[in-house]
């Protein structure tokens, strides 16, 4: 097996997790059948030898097994749609980019054995990896269809509400998720997707209540589903962080690592959440442990800057390197993580002019408020003090609590000359979330002080 890796000081980061495996070799004959099937230049990853031990005992399983039956029928549509429901779940365990390109041949593959109308299930596993591959607008689309076909059933709704709350229409997105509740009340899909609507609108109360209820229903399932209760735990922790309750976010992000042993997205969590407690070499090496087992950028970023607040500039250096490269290894990756290296540019004041292009051009597309804060951020450090005025009050217009963009508009606000704005957004930032991170937290303090 060959992949493309890159090195950090004595580690090797193996990029190929990310979607960029260059050749491999899979398990068995049938295996190389099926992938021919799909597509003759789809690629295995070496995602299977990465993917915790509770993924490779059930869904490798099963995709070993439905691989084998595709490549006996190509025809399958039955096969091929549950290999992208199970590549879907593995992408979702594993974060490897891999998976969502295996899911989407095989999706592709059964609707053109099968036309839509005949074989939702292919649409529907179309619809959740263009949106999962950042593509909203055709999600919009696919969602649409979905309800045309069924609008008694709560899919399409789930799909579309979902790509609208991102694309940030959110009048739109509440209602579609208002029919989705009608059709499917009580859900963890409801529930989380209310949680998500309820924080974005600054009631982050009420959001706890509905990721609880979520988890509630997931543990009450009748075959509970582990990488989705670790989910949920993670998400009550997001929750709790964004609220500088750092204790109760640390337990959560525990559970979440009790229910899924190795689940990325709780470990990077937990790196911060140290982090915030004043246990650098803590957080160290969580984050250590989580680009080990995927080289996400938001998470070699946020390594750098540990390393670069230990005085260790060359280790950090070495580390955002690897995420620029990363994030800009092939399109998809450019699709993915554009935002995160856009706010790193930003963040550590490189290549203004190239950050505030990206963001807008994003935005122009996808306006949601993040985006906005993203906008209003690169434009002010661009010196486009106006841009950046304007979209940052799109990015407090919903009322979201995260102390990120009331530390933003605070700067912005004080480079305008709005002395008492600038006061009164920086007091908030502060008292929500005093260590928000790391580099950008001790920024505020001191402007704070100022």
């Amino acid at each position: 097996m060959i992949e493309f890796c890159t090195r950090v000081g004595s580690k090797v980061f193996n990029i190929g997790l990310l979607g960029v495996v260059l050749t491999a070799s899979l398990s068995c004959a049938s295996c190389l059948k099926v992938r021919r099937m799909i597509s003759s230049d789809t690629t295995h990853s070496s995602a299977v030898n990465s993917a915790p031990k509770s993924s490779l005992s059930s869904n490798m399983v099963a995709i070993r097994f439905l691989e084998d039956r595709v490549a006996h029928d190509p025809d399958d549509v039955v096969a091929l749609n549950k290999l992208s429901v199970y590549y879907l779940q593995s992408y979702r365990e594993t974060y490897d980019n891999a998976y969502l390109e295996l899911a989407h041949r095989s999706a592709k593959a059964s609707l053109k054995v099968l036309g839509t109308e005949q074989n939702l299930g292919g649409l529907i596993a179309l619809a959740q990896v263009r949106f999962a591959l950042h593509d909203f607008s055709s999600a919009v689309t696919y969602g649409r269809q979905l309800i045309e076909y069924q609008p008694d059933k709560s899919a399409g709704y789930q799909v579309l509400g979902d790509a609208l709350l991102e694309l940030g229409e959110y009048q739109q997105a509440t209602a579609t998720y208002a029919r989705m509740a009608e059709l499917d009340p009580g859900s963890v899909a409801t529930e989380s997707r209310l949680a998500r609507l309820a924080f974005l609108r600054g009631d982050t109360s009420a959001a706890k209540q509905r990721y609880k209820r979520a988890l509630e229903a997931e543990m009450n399932a009748r075959v509970p589903s582990a990488e989705s209760i670790a989910w949920c735990h993670w998400q009550l922790g997001e929750t709790a962080f964004q609220g500088g309750q750092y204790q109760e976010a640390e337990q959560h992000y525990h559970n979440a690592l009790k229910a899924f042993p190795n689940y990325v997205r709780a470990l990077g969590s937990l790196g911060r959440v140290r982090a915030a407690l004043n246990d650098r070499a803590g957080a160290i090496e969580l984050y250590e442990h989580a680009v080990g087992l995927v080289p996400e950028p938001l998470y070699l970023i946020a390594l750098g800057d540990l390393y670069q607040l230990a005085g260790k500039s060359k280790e950090a250096e070495e580390h955002y390197a690897v995420a620029e490269q990363v994030g800009k290894l092939n399109q998809a990756n450019d699709i993915l993580y554009g935002r995160q290296l856009t706010l790193f540019y930003a963040d550590h004041d490189r290549k203004a002019a190239e950050a505030f292009e990206s963001a807008a051009r994003e935005y122009a597309v996808r306006h949601d408020v993040y985006g906005a804060d993203v906008l209003a951020w690169t434009a002010f450090k661009a010196g486009r003090l106006s841009e950046a005025e304007n979209a940052i009050k799109q990015a407090l217009s919903l009322g979201t609590r995260d102390a990120r963009f009331f530390y933003h508009a605070a700067l912005i606000e004080r480079a305008t000359g709005n002395q008492k704005a600038a006061e009164n957004h920086l007091m908030m930032a502060l008292s929500l979330n005093p260590e928000f991170d790391p580099l950008q937290s001790s920024i505020a303090k001191q402007q704070f002080r100022h």
